[in-house]
């Protein structure tokens, strides 16, 4: 069953998609978001903050998010005891 996953500032990403959730820090995943600049593949949902994840999807999209990978595997897991306060992250 298809749902959606709140990546912050209100931009959703559909959970049946999604194959991976990394951090933003190494040095491969820096690679892998210029590579996608460069392919026009990438979809930035930062609002301009820090990016802290970058999702892949199965339709090679690779999407920024300014949340770290725990709250996103949190909301993917579906924890509703999560504060959802993006301004916190």
């Amino acid at each position: 069953m298809a749902g959606l996953i709140n990546i912050g500032f209100g931009n959703m990403v559909n959970t049946d998609k999604i194959i991976s959730i990394i951090s933003s820090d190494s040095a491969p995943a820096k690679r892998l978001i210029q590579r996608g600049k460069e392919t026009e593949t990438l979809i930035d949902a930062t609002q301009g903050r820090r990016t802290k994840s970058v999702i892949f999807t199965e339709n090679n999209k690779i999407i920024l998010s300014a949340l770290q990978p725990e709250t996103l595997a949190g909301r993917f897991n579906g924890n509703t005891a999560e504060d959802y306060d993006d301004a916190k992250e």
